[in-house]
C-alpha cells in the first residue's frame, strides 16, 4: 500500500463492493504473472479521472502509469467498467428500497425542442 492517500482513493467499504466486479487475477492469459495491486490500479485510475492529470503525470506512489493505463483500457474495452457500473447501480437501487431496474421513464417535450425546419437547414441562412 502506498504511503500517501488521496480524496479519490477507494474506501474499504467501496473496495468490498468493487473488487468482485473487476477481472479476477487468475483470468490473465499468457505473459508474466501480475504483480500490480488491483486496488492501487483502481486508485490511480480514479486519481486521473478526478484530477484530470495526464497518465504520465501520475504521482510516483501509484503503479507505473503505463501499467495503470493498460488496466484501464483493458477493462474499458472488455466492458468491465460498464458491468461494474450497472451492478453498483442495481445495488444502490435495492438498498434504497427500489426495484433493481426502473419500470418507467418520463420524457418532457420541453427538453427536446427542435426548429421548424430542423437539421442543416436550420443552421444555414437562406440566400436572397
Amino acid at each position: 500500500m502506498k504511503g500517501q492517500s488521496y480524496d479519490s482513493d477507494v474506501s474499504d467499504e467501496q473496495w468490498v463492493l468493487l473488487e468482485p466486479l473487476l477481472e479476477p487475477e487468475s483470468k490473465k492469459k499468457g505473459g508474466r504473472p501480475r504483480t500490480a495491486n488491483r486496488r492501487e490500479i483502481v486508485n490511480a485510475i480514479f486519481y486521473v479521472l478526478k484530477t484530470g492529470c495526464q497518465w504520465r503525470q501520475l504521482p510516483h506512489q501509484f503503479p507505473v502509469w503505463s501499467t495503470v493505463y493498460v488496466y484501464y483500457r483493458g477493462w474499458r474495452v472488455s466492458g468491465i467498467w460498464q458491468q461494474a457500473h450497472e451492478a453498483l447501480h442495481r445495488k444502490v437501487r435495492c438498498t434504497t428500497g427500489r426495484k433493481e431496474t426502473p419500470s418507467a421513464a418520463i420524457l418532457d417535450s420541453q427538453s427536446v425542442k427542435t426548429s421548424q425546419k430542423g437539421g442543416r437547414a436550420a443552421l444555414t441562412r437562406a440566400k436572397k
